[in-house]
């Protein structure tokens, strides 16, 4: 009976302790936020094409790079602001960022812009 007795709290402890780990896992995290500007000389079909391509490889990443926790990537609909393109993310370290940065599957996705980025700017902060 002394085993009964005990083996609830127990359960309810080894439960609570998960919680606790999964709550932690989602309250420290590192955001990666970017913002690229095509070059305005360029086809607006050019530049329109060229980042949907760029969203769909980078959506893609989560499959073949474990360590995003999420991203997305938005095409901006209002032709009165200077960015073309926002990239958010989010990893548990700044360490993961860096990973993910120079992984080939992120460096080949960055490609698809070479030719009609003209700026990129970049923010990671830690929550």
């Amino acid at each position: 009976m002394f085993g009964r007795k005990h083996s609830r709290p127990i359960a309810d402890i080894r439960k609570n302790y998960y919680l606790c780990i999964e709550f932690l896992n989602s309250v420290f995290m590192v955001k990666h936020i970017v913002l690229f500007k095509l070059k305005a000389e360029a086809a607006e079909d050019a530049k329109l094409a060229t980042a949907l391509a760029f969203k769909q490889a980078i959506e893609a990443l989560p499959a073949v790079i474990p360590f995003i926790r999420k991203v997305e990537v938005g095409i901006n609909i209002n032709p009165a602001e200077q960015w073309n393109i926002a990239l958010y993310s989010e990893f548990d370290t700044l360490e993961d960022v860096k990973a993910y940065s120079v992984h080939p599957s992120h460096v080949a996705a960055a490609k698809l812009l070479a030719e009609l980025k003209e700026a990129r700017s970049c923010v990671d902060y830690e929550i």
